[in-house]
């Protein structure tokens, strides 16, 4: 029985290896002289081709104004097109035509992939960049999230260029085993040790693409309630009614239901008031058409304006009225209150009042004791 083994190859110190590579250039430009003079004319071609599409990029970007469109996206990522890439994809191309040899072919192919592999990772990079940017954009997010944005690009290059380098390794023969589960395992343990961190990282991550409130907005969440003053990598910071600072995480800010209340469409209110049992059933019959009446008079529109159910102290009644835009001055529940009140002048209508009544026993003699003489 007979195994194949790969021939132990002598090794070759860098000066044999350099004389070598001497020699065989001197006799291959000898050789084929008229293919490299072609093969260099192509790729030059190649070379002006390719700046040619970097500019194009540069020229969608400001086209685009930074990250507006979708397309000044692609148009970054083309411009960060690197010089010793475009060099190298040139020779590339052109190496097997001239009939390079294979110390030049091996050395071309070796630098191709390291500039292929890396540049691959750059266009990845301003790609992510971009959407998130695009994501983000006219949304404060420079001010607010500028913590959370430097933390994401950070990461984002670290993962991209150490994936980048280990299909390096892999592509010259290094066994990459050992690494890729060595970084495996830090990995995990340092996603262990960090979770919380990590855990107010994606929430960042997740109010800057949901977007569900802005800086300057008024927010309500739980029992608490304030305005955004900064959203930051960890935490968001809320000022307070009444002037205090209240920093929340936003793992735990986005557990919780969030009111927007700047961002609504309308805003609403409710008056609810009582009657007495003696009012007329004519004027019971009239009151809904009164409150609507003294509602959109004033502007606003009526949801609903009548009785609501009996009690124990009067006809139970309430005027529920909202905004027709987002607009809602703080005068006008005062409004609408003063344009009830005149009609139910007009109208001799009065409110129940709450009353209480006294009831005193007459007096009367106590009857005399029973077995006692008087």
């Amino acid at each position: 029985m007979t195994t194949n083994k790969a021939p132990i190859l002598p090794d070759v110190d860098l000066q044999t290896q350099t004389e070598v590579l001497v020699r065989d250039s001197s006799i291959w430009v000898q050789s084929h002289w008229l293919n490299i003079l072609i093969a260099a004319a192509i790729a030059t071609a190649i070379v002006v081709a390719l700046y040619a599409a970097r500019g194009w990029g540069v020229r969608l970007c400001r086209r685009g104004e930074g990250v507006a469109n979708w397309y000044s996206i692609l148009g970054r990522a083309v411009a960060k097109t690197g010089n010793f890439f475009i060099i190298m994809v040139a020779l590339r191309l052109v190496s097997k035509y001239a009939g390079a040899p294979p110390m030049v072919e091996a050395t071309i192919q070796f630098l191709f992939t390291i500039a292929a592999v890396f540049q691959a990772a750059i266009w990845v990079r301003e790609v992510i960049f971009g959407l998130i940017e695009h994501r983000t954009y006219g949304n404060d997010a420079g001010t607010g999230l500028a913590s959370a944005l430097g933390i994401i690009r950070l990461l984002v290059t670290i993962v991209l260029f150490a994936i980048a380098l280990v299909m390096v390794l892999s592509n010259l023969g290094v066994n990459v085993t050992g690494l890729v589960a060595g970084l495996g395992i830090g990995g995990i343990a340092i996603g262990l040790a960090a979770q919380g961190i990590f855990g107010d990282l994606i929430a960042a991550l997740s109010i800057i693409f949901d977007r569900p409130f802005r800086l300057g907005d008024n927010i309500k969440f739980g029992a608490s309630e304030g305005v955004v003053e900064q959203i930051g990598l960890k935490s968001t910071r809320l000022r307070g009614a009444a002037g205090e600072l209240r920093i929340v995480s936003n793992r735990k800010l986005l557990d919780n239901e969030i009111l927007n209340t700047s961002d609504r469409i309308r805003n609403r209110f409710k008056f609810i008031f009582n009657l007495g049992y003696d009012t007329p059933p004519e004027v019971v019959d009239a009151l809904p058409e009164l409150l609507r009446d003294a509602v959109e008079s004033s502007g606003y529109k009526i949801n609903h304006g009548g009785i609501t159910g009996f009690s124990a102290t009067g006809l139970d009644y309430d005027v529920e009225f909202e905004s027709q835009g987002i607009d809602f001055p703080p005068e006008a529940r005062d409004k609408v209150a003063a344009a009830i009140l005149a009609r139910f002048r007009d109208h001799k209508i009065t409110f129940a009042y709450p009353t209480q009544l006294n009831l005193i026993a007459p007096e009367r003699p106590f009857p005399p004791l029973q077995g006692k003489e008087e």
